[in-house]
């Protein structure tokens, strides 16, 4: 029995649907509170529990999620049982991906999308497995090939050392762990120099190009010191169209159903990688066309007059994307954009930043720090940390009254951002409108 400690935790969700799908007994325990994450926990029937120190029983495998310490009552009750193992959710990933050809996809920007893409490229060309951190995890038996997001948070990903990696963009983040910019791109740089065959950056990038590589590196971008290059790129509400050389040479041209310029960039990162496994042009050109997305990243929905998007987004630049690539897809419509920050000292050292993010949209909101939000010592702040750099946004909390204000608009885009529940809102302004 492999049973997991933290079992919605969007890794540990992932992996324990991997063994699941692989033939192994999996249960686990978390918090009560319902999260999307634990629906394909819910399909595969395995047992979810509330923590108790009797659920761990002699002869478990005990992987413990990264958010759980000695305070934790099963946590102590598994270290101590001589009869139980323990792993770590991120060692015990490590040892696992030992055993495919693994292609871990890292970066500050763009994994979970990335993962997705990648897998939907690689899965109908041979067996393969996929850890995305959305909650999504399916493996095959026998597979060639395993795709994981590798999370550069508090050096998680420091303990993998896959074939390929893939890493899209290096902008500050975690900014409770990582204290400087030079730690946090120190931490990339070793993590590159891990990989066993070649590592694949965005050429374009402030900081990869500078990086000191021990490995292979492949660059991809629009600049012409790159080694795959996109050129005569078209991007507006049809999608992206393009033509992609690689070491000067034509490789083939690409016409696809993603909007702004960060999924060109995605992209080209999964075409590289397709490329190393002597994939075909046109092959990758029909995958890549079908590919759908991934949850809670851009999850569009249209009802009456309006457009709903529900997206992760919880970093400046992140929101920026998201909102560029809304004017591309769906232009000549006011865009009413809603953030609800999650950590405190995210919102303090980006305050100017999201504001000035926020300030793309037509209609900005700014939803007040969720009731669970994480205390952090020496931190005290609240919603107009931010909305002091942005006047005109109006600042809500998740209730009747942000429902009946949001509810005013028509034939508009709304954007609902964040890495918490902010769907729960976007659910009752859609309920709000259809009763009235």
């Amino acid at each position: 029995m492999y049973y997991f400690i933290g079992i919605k935790g969007s890794g540990m969700a992932s992996l324990a649907t991997i063994l699941y799908d692989l033939g192994y007994e999996v249960a686990g325990s978390d918090i009560d509170k319902y999260i999307f994450i634990e629906d394909e926990l819910r399909k595969r029937d395995i047992p979810i529990y509330s923590f108790n120190k009797d659920n761990i029983k002699d002869g478990y495998d005990v992987i413990i999620g990264n958010a759980f310490d000695d305070s934790n009552e099963e946590v102590v009750a598994a270290k101590s049982n001589p009869n139980v193992k323990t792993h770590t959710y991120y060692d015990f990933l490590g040892n696992m991906m030992e055993d495919y050809i693994s292609i871990g996809i890292a970066g500050t920007h763009g994994k979970t999308t990335t993962t997705g893409m990648a897998y939907h490229l690689f899965e109908e060309y041979d067996k393969t497995s996929v850890l995305i951190g959305d909650g999504t995890g399916h493996a095959v038996k026998d597979s060639k090939y395993f795709i994981a997001e590798t999370c550069e948070y508090q050096d998680h990903f420091l303990h993998y050392y896959p074939k390929y990696a893939v890493i899209n963009n290096i902008e500050l983040y975690h900014v409770d762990y990582f204290k400087s910019m030079d730690q946090y791109v120190a931490s990339f740089e070793k993590f590159a120099n891990q990989v066993k065959d070649t590592v694949i950056i965005w050429g374009d990038d402030p900081y990869l190009p500078k990086l000191h590589y021990t490995k292979r590196v492949l660059k991809f971008g629009i600049k012409e010191n790159n080694d795959i290059i996109a050129k005569n790129i078209i991007n507006n509400d049809h999608g992206l169209s393009f033509d992609v050389y690689i070491h000067g040479d034509l490789f083939g041209h690409f016409a696809l159903p993603f909007y702004g310029m960060h999924m060109l960039y995605d992209s080209l990162a999964v075409i590289t990688l397709g490329y190393l496994e002597n994939m075909e042009a046109d092959y990758i050109q029909k995958r890549l066309s079908t590919f759908e997305g991934v949850k809670r990243r851009y999850t569009v929905k249209e009802d009456g007059n309006n457009i709903y998007v529900d997206d992760y987004a919880h970093h400046p630049t992140a929101i920026r994307y998201v909102i560029e690539a809304t004017r591309s897809r769906y232009p000549g419509r006011e865009i009413v954009a809603i953030f609800q920050p999650d950590r405190f000292s995210r919102g303090l050292r980006f305050a100017k930043e999201f504001a000035q993010a926020m300030e793309l949209a037509d209609y900005p909101f700014l939803v007040h720090f969720p009731e669970n939000a994480k205390k952090e010592p020496g931190i005290d702040i609240d919603i107009y940390e931010i909305a002091q750099y942005i006047p005109r946004a109006k600042v809500i909390h998740e209730d009747e009254e942000a429902v009946q204000l949001l509810a005013q608009y028509d034939h508009v885009v709304y954007i609902f951002m964040s890495s918490k529940d902010i769907y729960k809102l976007e659910d009752m302004v859609i309920a709000y409108k259809q009763s009235h």
